[in-house]
């Protein structure tokens, strides 16, 4: 059997970074694991090759090769999934389409042959079973949740390494919060449930021995939901990465109460982790605990965040405007939490409800539920009716991107972080990032409108801290994304 693993391409957000790739000489920001995991289980005598869209393109041939094709996607991913999907069929090869997507109606893969929901842990063997017999059913459903301790390293001998700006891992899976917007419980379940730290060395050995060096991000979406578990797998990262001259820097998701515990953040920067994503949403408390974010709530905000980079790591931030409690004044007070609690990288959209959430839920009963959504919070897309009147709401939203996304206010944000920023370990530089600081200066120092802004940020954290003028050449780097996204959102037509 041949099997062509596709991965969908991803729209212009801000997470997609194609913006700032070019200037790492990158295509995309990391290679697909969950395809490159079940890549690693299945049969030895299959044939297997892997095709991401978003680092080259899909030739006739491949499909050609193929007796079957996999595909995964997120909901975002929707819309080149189903391109996908309809160029498959018209060459006659099958499909079998898994991943987030398929955990709601979605008619982004309404054309696919299979289509497989849930961990793929849980359903691979009988799929495989049946793919070989020919008589595989149009729908298979995971019973239960994976054992993380059997989950083998992913395949990444199909991937082409160096055409991405990090290498992913993964070490749990569920989240033990139970946040009324957010579907991860409903995907992966309150129990986190964790690989043993053999399993990470090993991976992290695989790693090393293809040649990767550089950054690793590791994609749980709470890594600190097991503390005890994360306790003591992160002494034996320590260890290995002392015994091998430090050859990656670590980043991750967590949530806020990372903050509260002191250990936990020494021994996460002693593993070289340099930052973190966390889910802030909003500074009003009202809207945190209506959407169930007690963690937040009971969190004095901005306390922690500075705690969280007086110990080294940058925070990157996840915000939200359209709860239902919100205040006509949210947009002003989600712009200065921002600027005080110096997060450069904050990623603002308006609320969305995704399929099967308490979110969903209760906005289906109150009949509020406009459209299925796509997953992409940037896009000013409404799929339910708000509290808040809609144009008032998008028109607040711009005006945040539109503050926050500023040159000057983006490189004020990143100057303030730096100062905060405790000890952390020296970034291993790569070829790629000297490649990168000499674009950045013809590109942001010279041809940019706002060259003098970056001009005086570097200057200034050349003479106050030198030791992480790397940090700020990337960050000036993220932000040339930025602004250019936000100046397409002030453009964009009202949706």
């Amino acid at each position: 059997m041949k099997v062509l693993l596709l991965y969908p391409e991803f729209p212009d957000t801000f997470w997609s970074f194609r913006h700032a790739l070019p200037f790492i000489g990158k295509r995309s920001a990391y290679p697909p694991l969950g395809l490159l995991t079940v890549s690693a289980m299945l049969p030895p005598h299959w044939e297997r090759k892997l095709v991401d869209l978003n680092v080259e393109e899909l030739r006739d041939k491949d499909i050609a090769w193929a007796d079957v094709a996999f595909l995964s996607a997120m909901l975002v991913q929707g819309p080149s999934l189903a391109q996908l999907i309809a160029r498959c069929r018209k060459a006659g090869l099958r499909t079998v389409v898994g991943g987030p997507v398929t955990s709601a109606d979605n008619p982004s893969y309404e054309g696919a042959d299979h289509v497989v929901r849930g961990e793929a842990e849980g359903i691979i063997e009988e799929l495989v079973s049946d793919l070989e017999a020919t008589n595989a059913r149009r729908r298979y459903e995971a019973a239960g949740r994976a054992d993380m301790t059997r989950v083998p390293p992913p395949d990444l001998r199909l991937a082409r390494l160096r055409r991405y700006s990090s290498m992913p891992i993964q070490y749990s899976r569920g989240c033990p919060f139970s946040c009324e917007f957010c579907d991860v419980i409903e995907l992966f379940g309150r129990n986190p449930r964790t690989k043993t730290a053999d399993q990470i060395l090993t991976e992290l050995d695989q790693l090393h021995g293809m040649g990767w060096r550089g950054s690793v991000f590791v994609v749980d979406d709470n890594f600190v939901g097991n503390r005890q578990a994360i306790k003591a797998l992160l002494p034996r990262i320590t260890d290995w990465m002392g015994s091998r001259g430090n050859p990656f820097s670590l980043f991750t998701q967590a949530s806020i109460n990372l903050a509260e515990d002191d250990e936990l953040l020494s021994l996460m920067r002693a593993a070289r982790f340099n930052k973190v994503f966390i889910g802030i949403e909003t500074p009003s408390a009202e809207c945190n605990r209506a959407a169930g974010k007690m963690q937040n709530v009971k969190a004095d905000l901005l306390a922690c965040v500075r705690r969280i980079q007086e110990h080294g790591m940058e925070v990157m931030g996840g915000f939200i405007v359209g709860f239902d409690q919100d205040p006509p004044e949210i947009f002003e007070k989600q712009i200065d939490f921002i600027r005080e609690a110096a997060i450069p990288v904050s990623m603002v959209g308006v609320l969305i409800a995704l399929p099967n959430t308490r979110l969903w839920r209760r906005l289906s009963e109150e009949g509020r539920i406009l459209r299925q959504s796509m997953g992409n919070n940037t896009e000013a897309l409404l799929n339910f009716i708000p509290r808040m009147n809609p144009d008032a709401l998008l028109a607040g939203y711009r005006k945040v991107l539109a503050s926050i996304y500023s040159p000057s206010e983006y490189f004020d944000r990143a100057q303030a972080m730096i100062a905060r920023l405790g000890a952390r370990p020296k970034d291993r530089l790569v070829f790629s990032d000297y490649a990168a600081l000499f674009r950045s200066f013809v590109r942001q120092g010279i041809i940019a409108r706002y060259r003098v802004a970056y001009w005086r940020f570097l200057g200034k954290t050349f003479f106050r801290a030198p030791r992480h003028l790397g940090l700020a050449v990337t960050l000036a780097i993220m932000g040339h994304h930025f602004f250019i996204l936000s100046r397409r959102m002030q453009s964009k037509p009202t949706k």
